[in-house]
């Protein structure tokens, strides 16, 4: 009962081999669709000079961000699911959930500052381009990245000074919260509440701004006089809520609560949503019904 446990062991899903096997195909196949799709969508606005705008430059740093954060999660849990890389070290355990909750809270910022831009361009068309220049987008993305990280190096510090003494055995397919502190022997309550308070600040913060600038544009598609022209602004704005609902919805259920008392086996079910459906479809739905984006392929495919 004195030794400290160094590294862990991830029971993934459990089941049948044929069980576990559907589950890696599926994984592989969602993230080599993400990845391909993010870096093709970074690629296109890379070339195309017509859409080298504040929105599709926000649009790439969501790209960018969904690589590795799929990155962080899907290697690794196909290796768990096949039974080839089921142990994990605490370091690395603790940098896997420190790399994890960061680009998460980046991209909690990413969204509601991509919610904003947007508000800016519908309501207010004519000051947009002096509203949000190319310096103002720069540093709202930087400040996204650097306040993401930020905001996870205190957590990140007190998971690490848990104490740790059997059992090894995490539920999961990942190193998360809620799984450490399951397995501390020490005094769970500080890392707990700073889970609590940084949830509120990140996730809460950035879901209102966000849900606040849709309402002022939703509102701005209702005075448009053509029904034609309605009907498209708001298929548009219910694609990008649909997958924020997704987002901030398994993003809240997961962190802002005052205690971790989730069921480890349905916050499995979350996660999935959470690191692997969210980053294959956010920058589909942010270009799919895009006039520019498609032309822009159109020319790509020409040359």
């Amino acid at each position: 009962n004195g030794t400290s446990v160094e590294e862990f062991i991830l029971l993934g899903f459990p089941g049948t081999w044929q069980f576990r096997v559907s589950f890696v195909v599926i994984f592989a196949l969602m993230y080599t669709l993400t990845v391909t799709g993010n870096a093709s969508i970074i690629a296109l606005v890379w070339k195309s000079s017509n859409l080298h705008t504040p929105m599709y430059f926000f649009l790439c740093n969501l790209s960018f961000l969904e690589i590795w954060y799929t990155t962080g999660v899907a290697p690794k849990a196909i290796g768990v699911m096949l039974g080839t890389s089921q142990t994990i070290s605490f370091s690395v355990c603790i940098l896997q959930l420190f790399f994890l909750l960061s680009l998460g809270s980046t991209e909690c910022f990413l969204l509601s500052v991509m919610a904003y831009d947007r508000y800016l361009a519908i309501c207010y068309p004519l000051r947009y381009s002096s509203l949000m220049n190319s310096v103002l987008s720069v540093r709202l993305a930087l400040i996204s990245w650097l306040g993401g990280f930020l905001a996870i190096s205190l957590l990140a510090f007190l998971t690490s000074r848990l104490t740790f003494c059997g059992p090894d055995v995490i539920n999961h397919f990942l190193c998360d919260i809620d799984s450490c502190l399951a397995l501390s022997c020490s005094d769970t309550w500080p890392v707990e509440l700073a889970t609590f308070l940084i949830s509120i600040i990140v996730v809460v913060a950035s879901c209102v701004v966000t849900l606040v600038s849709y309402l002022y544009i939703i509102s701005s598609i209702l005075r448009i006089q053509s029904a034609h022209g309605r009907k498209k602004a708001f298929s548009t704005c219910s694609a990008h809520l649909s997958v924020i609902t997704i987002w901030y919805g398994s993003t809240m259920f997961l962190y802002v609560k005052p205690s971790a008392q989730n069921s480890l086996d349905l916050n499995k079910i979350v996660n999935i949503f959470n690191t692997m459906i969210t980053p294959l479809l956010n920058p589909f739905i942010y270009t799919l019904r895009n006039k520019e984006v498609k032309l822009a392929l159109g020319r790509a495919f020409q040359k």
